[in-house]
């Protein structure tokens, strides 16, 4: 993260959670295997990058989201806890080793997500495609899912990931527009759309999630759906908000599980394929279920 600081509200590590939190932490065998695979192998993992709450549950199940390009992100978004800076390395060779640990953790449906490499021409696009292709090459059995940054734009990179023909193309709106420049100030919220629209006419499936709790009115979160809706999205996560640190944006409010329930219902109603709403739902949480148990729109 930058220098800069939000004094609008305490940080969760001194603010009391509501009871809907409540995670149980374990350190079984899946949990430590997976921790050893990744610390052998040199991976990055957004389950601890973004320090995920889902982590003891996802791990043991045998799960986990790897993030690929390094572990410095070019961005200082408001919401996110993955380090902030100037990337200075670029692993060719990490497609390979996720793909190793992959074949290892015998994955049915592996999920790819990344730090955003302005720097670089392509925004790392093209690690992306090697990536999708390596796993395809030692689990071809394994469905693949990417959680792309937006190329800022560039139309070849992501035509580069759209050839690699991943399972699922995954893109975050995050939050509403009036919040971007705030939350993700580097970023575009048509942009982030018409990429979602452009994964949908490249015969890919298409998903997106949104953080709530920033500060959105009930009234703008629908408005997001009528524009997921309109481009006919396949996939939306909705998931609360929780502050990393105090470096990071406060939390406006917490909204509770009948809410989540409400607007899952009211988005899929609005015409968006499937939706997993709820206070801690992330980007991959309960990715793998989609393939394993199809929801009846068939989308995969």
């Amino acid at each position: 993260m930058s220098n800069r600081r939000f004094k609008t509200g305490p940080s969760l590590r001194t603010e009391r959670l509501p009871p809907w939190f409540k995670v149980k932490t374990s350190l079984g065998g899946n949990y430590q295997n997976i921790r050893r695979l990744v610390k052998d192998l040199q991976l990055h993992t957004v389950c601890e990058s973004a320090h995920c709450p889902n982590i003891w549950e996802c791990w043991n199940a045998g799960t986990a989201t790897f993030m690929i390009l390094g572990n410095l992100c070019t961005r200082s978004c408001g919401f996110c806890a993955v380090p902030f800076g100037k990337p200075t390395e670029l692993d060719r060779e990490e497609p390979d080793h996720v793909a190793e640990a992959v074949a290892t953790l015998e994955l049915g449906h592996a999920v790819i997500t990344s730090v955003n490499r302005d720097e670089l021409e392509d925004g790392g696009a093209e690690i992306f495609a090697m990536t999708i292709r390596s796993i395809r090459e030692r689990r071809p059995s394994c469905s693949v899912e990417v959680l792309i940054p937006d190329f800022q734009g560039e139309r070849a990179a992501l035509d580069r990931v759209f050839r690699a023909k991943p399972d699922v193309l995954a893109h975050n709106i995050e939050t509403i527009p009036r919040l971007y420049p705030l939350v993700r100030p580097q970023a575009k919220y048509v942009r982030s759309l018409q990429i979602l629209e452009s994964s949908r006419r490249a015969g890919l499936i298409s998903k997106t999630g949104i953080m709530l709790g920033l500060g959105e009115t009930p009234e703008e979160i629908r408005e997001v759906m009528r524009d997921l809706a309109a481009i006919r999205c396949d996939i939306l996560t909705i998931g609360q908000y929780l502050q990393p640190s105090e470096k990071h944006l406060p939390v406006a409010r917490f909204w509770t599980p009948p809410e989540f329930q409400q607007l899952k219902e009211e988005g899929e109603r609005m015409g968006i394929g499937y939706i997993e709403a709820g206070p801690l739902v992330r980007s991959s949480y309960h990715a793998e279920r989609l393939v394993k148990n199809p929801h009846p729109l068939e989308l995969l």
